[in-house]
């Protein structure tokens, strides 16, 4: 068997990679471990940099329909995070259960031609100057590309023999999804104590995932979470348990904070968590994947198709390796705020952290940060999701999957890689932005024909 792309791994990461290929017209295969889909989840948290990433991919109204928005993040007791101040469609998190996510990405991908192959167990990976080798058991399959997106233990990482150098932050963290009889009146209740933590969200059918750490109570992964363990520390954090009943997943994990320092090896590249691994605090995990994949997609593609510039696609390590550094840096950041051992430690920390974030320059930098919203690439900001003459978005010119530029102009001859529209607000500045939705180059309107031929190849006929 023979595919263009491979790729490794059916969460969202390499759905989404999946579903831009595929609807890119290149041919494309997922394989997957995992024998068959299922509704438990690590992830339930999606910010707006996601939701406009998922925007631009007609996904976005479809998930939030079915989740619960999040205004205002409580951090630790007065510290607060006012998301409704984003600069965005989205100005919130949405609590919403990872499986959702995989599931309206899967359906895409299938949708746009993407085959999806389960119980495929990659057991080797070798590569020349012109393709890749896998080898699932027996079997043996080619690739023009391949992509790792198979998790923190990634296969592919280890077949192409790149350390991932990092540490363990916390031990014997605890995830539990239960029934509540008296759920929280907030949709997310969050608090730290210094000995432990725990965090409540809900699903929105029922039930709720509570994460928990206990200082008092270290064990390894392998020990059975209980309830009892679980309301325990609820309680003492939380003053409640809300009156739990019942569990229908329980899981002990340990986190780690871990970057491989390369993201593309030959013909193989790496994204999510088999690149970057890092604390939950935050909850950037699945974004930061979704959001390397939506970077990567549209490169991968370009090179296939022949038309992409000289080092295209290693702007993926340069653009995605410092954000996936920066996720380390501040997921850790917080992570380590909350385990503050002593009373006075903590208030001291709940003072200064208050009074800073009543600082609007800083407290517009922390939540660009941990939405996502505030992360640009040197030389490429994230483009604003604009109003468009005629009526539409930005974004929804950009479902399309292609460069969309900002013009007065009419553009020919870069059919399938270009759309044109014009702004509602006309200026005398034109803008290409990228299919991820970040500004390639901006500039007067008589400077666009270079700037195309430069960034989408061979010069297009321009009137």
């Amino acid at each position: 068997m023979h595919t263009t792309v491979a790729i490794i791994g059916a969460g969202p990461t390499g759905l989404l990679l999946a579903g831009d290929l595929a609807e890119a017209g290149v041919p494309v295969t997922v394989f997957e471990r995992r024998d068959t889909t299922s509704n438990l989840t690590r992830a339930f948290g999606v910010h707006a940099r996601t939701l406009e990433i998922l925007d631009a991919r007609s996904l976005a109204d479809r998930i939030v329909d079915g989740g619960a928005p999040v205004t205002h993040l409580r951090l630790f007791d007065r510290i607060r995070l006012d998301l409704s101040r984003l600069p965005s469609r989205f100005p919130f998190l949405l609590i919403t259960p990872q499986y959702r996510i995989e599931q309206a990405l899967e359906e895409r991908a299938l949708a746009a031609g993407a085959h999806i192959e389960r119980g495929a167990h990659l057991t080797g990976l070798r590569q020349d100057s012109d393709r890749v080798t896998l080898e699932f058991g027996a079997r043996t399959v080619t690739a023009d590309w391949t992509v790792g997106a198979d998790g923190v233990r990634s296969t592919v990482r280890q077949a192409l023999g790149l350390p991932f150098p990092g540490r363990s932050v916390l031990t014997s963290l605890m995830l539990a999804d239960v029934r509540l009889t008296s759920p929280p009146e907030d949709t997310l209740a969050v608090n730290a104590i210094g000995d432990a933590f725990a965090m409540v969200v809900p699903f929105g059918d029922g039930w709720h995932r509570i994460f928990a750490w206990d200082r008092r109570h270290q064990v390894t992964d392998g020990e059975p979470v209980t309830l009892d363990e679980i309301r325990d520390v609820t309680r003492r954090v939380l003053g409640t348990d809300f009156g739990l009943t019942e569990a229908r997943w329980l899981s002990r994990f340990h986190s780690d904070e871990r970057q491989t320092p390369q993201y593309r090896i030959g013909r193989v590249l790496l994204a999510g968590d088999a690149a970057h691994v890092h604390s939950p605090a935050g909850g950037q995990g699945m974004n930061t994947g979704l959001q390397d994949a939506a970077n990567l997609s549209w490169k991968l593609a370009a090179t296939v198709h022949g038309w992409a510039p000289d080092g295209l696609l290693d702007t993926y390590q340069t653009e995605r390796h410092p954000v996936g550094r920066l996720v380390l840096r501040s997921s850790g950041t917080l992570i380590r705020l909350a385990m503050i051992r002593t009373a006075p430690a903590r208030a001291l920390r709940n003072t200064i952290g208050a009074l800073l974030l009543a600082l609007p320059p800083i407290a517009a930098r922390a939540t660009g940060i941990i939405s996502g919203v505030g992360i640009t690439y040197p030389g490429a900001p994230r483009a604003a999701d604009i109003p468009l003459q005629g009526g539409g978005r930005l974004y929804e010119a950009l479902r399309e999957g292609r460069h969309v530029l900002l013009t007065t102009r009419t553009i020919r001859g870069y059919d399938g890689r270009l759309l044109a529209v014009t702004p509602a607000d006309r200026s005398d500045q034109a803008v290409l932005v990228r299919p991820d939705g970040y500004v390639a180059w901006q500039g007067p309107e008589s400077g666009v024909p270079t700037a195309l031929s430069g960034l989408l190849g061979p010069a297009a006929v321009t009137s």
